[in-house]
């Protein structure tokens, strides 16, 4: 089961309002640079809508034609006007549909870029709570949603909505009293929409987040396919997939019931109507009250005029889908950023010194706000140092590096880097001037120059070379049929563990960072990929401020300086020999445990 938080329908959702109208309306700035043309094809909509409430007019007075003597210079007359206004219609059809779609497409457009951007300003505690299939469904399900409201839905409604007010105009014009009759039908319709809109919107809703959880299923069987194939698990992950789109198909069914059920309740009262009206009319015919074909063209207005109300069902349907997709994105957009600046990393500050101090900081999750990982943590590094971090799982050595990284903020305390606080730092640059080598290293699906280049955009070939061979990496890469050109394939499972590691610090070499953090970088490698990549680490640690954080303590007999956590306390301090030295020392009895173990 998919992961929910306090957004997700947990928690009870507010009702259909003017606030949350007025809330979803907020997406339309997408679409203002493109004002122009949605206003000139709202006025071919109007255009056309118009053309079409013509026609039963001219039908109808083809009607009364029949009956004068000069019929067949009647009837040339009315055709050649029907032929004419059928080519205008066309015509303002076709520039509507163009006028609208270009706006669709472009507005739609800045609203991925805008939603994509959002996802990159949030901060970790965000994506702490999300899954990666929710969120691209967002970006993609959700969009493609707006998509149909933005293309045909909404103006489909405007034009219904055009017919009804104009056809109920030209229906009081040409007999009040049957207008009276076929307007009484209206007001349980309208009664039942604003009932049947608010289970729409539910369904609606409930189907969108179930697609998100079967597009996450789909994600983490596709990025976890080893496994999946390794337990032999491929019957477990389609029961889940099936369970899945088995619920979104229920629940959309559901959601079909009450829209075909509202729109035969339209079809029965409104058409019921019309027959009411066509035998009110015979009468007046036979009393000479009313003439044949007005009585024909007011049938025919009822006729478009039911026949927009009953489309009404579906269209509101879809805007009511829409509104679900749309509160789903306004979630995210109304989520708090971090004050990152998305710009090329070239154009911003590279004076980070290196030297780093914590005090007395403290902090817990969000997820675990009762459970403090780091507990009044005080320590001062200087710049240039190696200072590794030692300690058993959970003492919060890789909390320390998310918190130097600004992913998170301290509950009290603060973070000095270079004698001022982390907090007035510019975001950006400060990270810029930072590198994390992970345990576990992603590369990005392209080719392996794209991926060390990652570390500074705009790199030169020559200048990638340069890390790779400081990095120990190119020997392997030229190895390759296509060079620095082979495609690593997704997160890159077409390189070994080392092979990965290596192009991650070359891509950190590139990046010429003051401050370096080192997460297990080389936990579960060979013996000789550990020693390709640890006289990497060494050119790559070599004058820049560097936290190691290792669990082979042999790799860190070169730092200038240990620290050993506890449960988010500094337990001890000092250089390796010194520790190793103290007959209780934690680091010593630790280290004669690896040894032992060797």
């Amino acid at each position: 089961m998919a992961k929910h938080t306090a957004s997700d329908s947990d928690e009870p959702k507010p009702k259909p309002s003017l606030k949350s109208l007025k809330r979803s309306l907020r997406l339309y700035k997408y679409i203002k640079p493109y004002r122009g043309a949605f206003v000139l094809g709202m006025v071919f909509l109007f255009l056309s809508s118009a053309a079409n409430l013509a026609f039963p007019k001219f039908l109808g007075e083809l009607v009364s034609a029949s009956t004068q003597p000069d019929f067949l210079k009647q009837l040339g007359r009315i055709a050649l006007l029907l032929a004419g206004l059928l080519v205008v219609q066309a015509v303002f059809s076709y520039f509507r549909i163009l006028l609208f779609v270009r706006v669709a497409e472009k507005g739609l457009a800045a609203l991925r870029q805008a939603t994509y951007s959002k996802m990159l300003r949030l901060p970790m505690a965000f994506f702490d709570h999300k899954r990666v299939g929710e969120l691209t469904s967002r970006i993609a399900s959700d969009i493609n949603v707006l998509q149909d409201v933005f293309t045909s839905t909404l103006a489909e409604f405007i034009r219904q909505l055009i017919i009804i007010v104009g056809g109920i105009g030209l229906l009081l014009y040409t007999s009040p009293r049957l207008t009276l009759i076929m307007l009484a039908s209206l007001p349980p319709v309208v009664l039942l929409s604003v009932a049947f809109g608010r289970f729409i919107r539910r369904y609606a809703k409930d189907v969108s987040k179930m697609m998100a959880e079967a597009t996450t299923v789909v994600e983490e069987t596709l990025q976890g396919m080893a496994s999946v194939k390794s337990y032999a698990n491929e019957h477990f992950e389609l029961g889940r997939y099936t369970s899945r789109t088995n619920e979104v198909a229920k629940t959309a069914i559901r959601g079909g019931v009450f829209r075909a059920g509202f729109a035969s309740f339209v079809i029965l009262g409104l058409f019921g109507a019309v027959v009411l009206v066509i035998w009110q009319g015979s009468l007046d015919i036979a009393r000479g009250a009313m003439d044949a074909g007005d009585l024909f063209s007011f049938v025919l207005y009822s006729s478009f005029i039911g026949g927009s109300i009953g489309g009404m069902a579906d269209v509101y349907a879809r805007l009511q889908r829409a509104s679900g997709a749309t509160e789903e994105l306004l979630d995210i957009f109304d989520q708090p950023e971090e004050p990152i600046r998305l710009e090329p990393p070239g154009a911003r500050d590279r004076s980070l010194k290196g030297a780093v101090v914590f005090e007395e900081v403290r902090f817990a999750y969000p997820s675990r706000p009762e459970f403090e990982v780091i507990q009044g943590l005080d320590v001062a590094i200087e710049p240039g140092t190696r200072v590794a971090l030692v300690g058993s799982s959970g003492a919060g050595k890789t909390t320390l590096m998310a918190l130097l990284l600004r992913f998170y903020t301290p509950i009290s305390g603060r973070i000095r880097i270079d004698g001022r606080d982390l907090n007035n730092w510019d975001l950006s640059g400060f990270r810029a001037q930072v590198a994390l080598v992970p345990q576990e290293v992603l590369l990005f699906g392209g080719s392996i120059l794209e991926n060390i280049r990652y570390g500074k955009p705009g790199a030169s070939e020559a200048e990638v070379v340069e890390a790779a061979k400081r990095a120990y990496a190119h020997d392997f890469i030229v190895a390759f049929p296509e060079g620095y050109e082979t495609t690593v394939g997704e997160r890159g499972i077409q390189l070994s563990g080392g092979q990965r590691q290596r192009i991650a610090i070359a891509r950190a070499l590139l990046n010429d960072p003051a401050l370096l953090l080192l997460d297990e970088a080389t936990s579960a490698l060979d013996s000789e990929s550990e020693y390709y990549v640890q006289s990497a680490l060494e050119a790559l640690m070599k004058d820049r401020t560097s936290l190691v954080i290792a669990h082979r303590l042999s790799t860190i007999r070169n730092a200038d300086r240990i620290l050993v956590l506890d449960h988010g306390q500094i337990v001890e301090d000092g250089a390796p020999d010194a520790l190793l030295s103290r007959p209780e020392s934690r680091f010593k009895a630790l280290w004669e445990r690896q040894l032992a173990n060797e």
